[in-house]
């Protein structure tokens, strides 16, 4: 999570937050489709595309999201490239994106209530808990910034 304006940490959160909610209503989840995982449920909520265009761009592109994560350049033709450079400039870090596929941040992780922190990537109820966490630290660290700011002007 790099240095982002308070304004850009309350949208990712509440990006984060819809995309939890969505997933917790029922939404169709299955970890294995790029338009349907963790990555790819976030990418629906700041790109507004379907499911099955993400996962229909990201196969352009041979590997999975940690692959295109790492595989990222933001002046190719491949479509996926074109979702990712849309997250990353909603204040989102390749890490960040690595991290959420596999639910794997230890800023977040450590946040998560005990007995709720061996995380299942693969399961709808961890990855709800996981962005709701997360969206709870962006807001905090949004406010304390917005605090800070308003002290400095």
């Amino acid at each position: 999570m790099g240095m982002m304006n308070s304004d850009k940490l309350f949208r990712l959160a509440a990006a984060l937050r819809e995309t939890a909610t969505r997933l917790d209503d029922g939404a169709y989840y299955q970890w294995t489709n790029q338009g349907a995982c963790n990555c790819g449920h976030l990418a629906q909520t700041l790109t507004t595309k379907s499911r099955a265009e993400i996962h229909s761009m990201a196969l352009e592109k041979a590997g999975d999201w940690s692959e295109h994560v790492v595989d990222y350049c933001a002046t190719s033709r491949y479509p996926i490239d074109h979702i990712i450079t849309t997250m990353l400039d909603a204040g989102l870090t390749r890490r960040d994106l690595s991290d959420l596929e596999r639910l794997r941040s230890n800023v977040v992780r450590v946040r998560l209530p005990e007995g709720r922190r061996a995380l299942d990537y693969r399961r709808r109820d961890d990855v709800v808990l996981y962005m709701r966490t997360w969206a709870d630290l962006l807001h905090e660290k949004a406010e304390a910034q917005a605090i800070l700011h308003r002290r400095a002007a």
